[in-house]
C-alpha cells in the first residue's frame, strides 16, 4: 500500500474526446481568454471610476475575482491535458485543485448573499443606508466571506487528506472532493459525507433564505418608481447569478453521488464542468448589461460614447 502523496491520479473525462481535442483546445482557450477579459475589465472599471466605489460595486469586483479563481482552478489543467498524450494529476496537485475550486464554490455563495444583504439595505432601509453600510462594515463583510470559505474548504480538504487511498482512477476532467473519498480503501467517509451534505443542506439553505428576502425587496420595490428601477439594475442580475450557480452546483453534486454511471461522457463532464465555467463567464456579462453605471462607463471607456452618466 503505497503512500497517498506518491499517487498520481488519472483522469479519465477526456477518454473520449481524443479525437477532436485540437477543436476543444480552441473553444477552451476561448473560453478562458473571454472570462478573463470580461471579469478584468469589470474590476478595471470599478477601480478606475471614483464614482463606482459603491459597497455594491466592491462586492460585484470581489464577485469577479472569485470568478477568475473558479476559473483558473480548471481551464490551465484542461487545455494542458488537451495537448498531453497521458491525462495524470499528482496527489498534491489535486488536493490544490480541490481546495481552490471548492473555495471558489463556497465564496460564490457567500458573496452573493452578502450583495444581497446590501440591496436589502439599500432598498428596505434606504434612509439608514449609508450609515449601516460603512467603509468598514464593506471590510468586515468581505473579510468574513474569505475566511469562512476557506475554513469550510480547510476542513474538507483535511478529512479528504486522512484518507488511505488505494486507487487512481478519476472519471472526471479534474478533481473532485467526492471521487476521490470513493477510492478509499474501506475507510470511514461516514465524516466526508455528512460534512458534504451538512454543507450541501447550508448553502442551499442560505440561498432559501436570499429568496424570501427577495419577496421583502419586491414588495418595498413597489413602493416608488426610483425602487422599481434600483430593483432591476441590481436585484435582477444578482437573482439570476444566485438561481444559475445554485442549479448548476446542486446538479453536480446530487449527479456525482447518485448519477447513472452509463450517461454519456460528454454530459458528465458539461455537468461536472458547469458551476466552474458558467458563472464566472456570465456574472460580469450580466452586471456589466444591466447596471447602467458600469454599462455606460465600459462603452466609455471603448471609446462607443462620448458621455458620462451621472452619478
Amino acid at each position: 500500500m503505497e503512500n497517498n502523496s506518491e499517487i498520481v491520479f488519472v483522469l479519465q473525462g477526456l477518454n473520449d474526446s481524443l479525437i477532436n481535442r485540437q477543436l476543444y483546445f480552441a473553444l477552451a482557450l476561448t473560453s478562458y481568454l473571454f472570462t478573463i477579459f470580461v471579469n478584468v475589465t469589470l474590476i478595471a472599471t470599478v477601480c478606475v471610476e471614483k464614482t463606482l466605489h459603491e459597497p455594491i460595486y466592491i462586492f460585484l469586483c470581489n464577485l469577479c475575482m472569485n470568478g477568475i479563481c473558479g476559473a483558473s482552478s480548471f481551464y490551465p489543467k484542461l487545455l494542458h491535458d488537451l495537448l498531453a498524450d497521458s491525462h495524470v494529476i499528482s496527489y498534491l496537485g489535486c488536493m490544490m485543485q480541490m481546495f481552490v475550486a471548492y473555495s471558489y464554490m463556497f465564496c460564490e455563495f457567500t458573496s452573493l448573499t452578502v450583495m444581497a444583504y446590501d440591496r436589502y439595505l439599500a432598498i428596505c432601509r434606504p434612509l439608514q443606508y449609508r450609515a449601516l453600510m460603512t467603509p468598514q462594515k464593506v471590510a468586515q463583510l468581505l473579510l468574513l466571506t474569505w475566511c469562512f470559505t476557506l475554513l469550510e474548504s480547510m476542513v474538507g480538504m483535511v478529512l479528504t487528506t486522512r484518507l488511505q487511498l488505494c486507487g487512481r482512477n478519476l472519471d472526471k476532467l479534474f478533481c473532485t472532493n467526492w471521487d476521490v473519498v470513493k477510492l478509499s480503501c474501506g475507510g470511514d467517509t461516514l465524516v466526508n459525507n455528512v460534512y458534504g451534505f451538512v454543507l450541501m443542506l447550508s448553502h442551499v439553505t442560505q440561498t432559501g433564505l436570499i429568496l424570501v428576502s427577495y419577496a421583502h425587496l419586491v414588495r418595498a420595490s413597489l413602493r416608488s418608481r426610483s425602487d422599481r428601477r434600483k430593483f432591476v439594475q441590481t436585484c435582477l442580475p444578482h437573482l439570476v447569478t444566485l438561481l444559475v450557480f445554485t442549479l448548476s452546483t446542486v446538479f453536480d453534486v446530487m449527479y456525482s453521488r447518485y448519477g447513472s454511471g452509463s450517461a454519456p461522457q460528454a454530459l458528465r463532464n458539461a455537468l461536472a464542468a458547469e458551476c466552474l465555467v458558467i458563472p464566472p463567464l456570465i456574472n460580469p456579462m450580466i452586471y456589466g448589461i444591466k447596471l447602467q453605471h458600469i454599462r455606460t462607463r465600459i462603452l466609455r471607456n471603448m471609446g462607443l460614447t462620448a458621455e458620462s452618466p451621472h452619478p
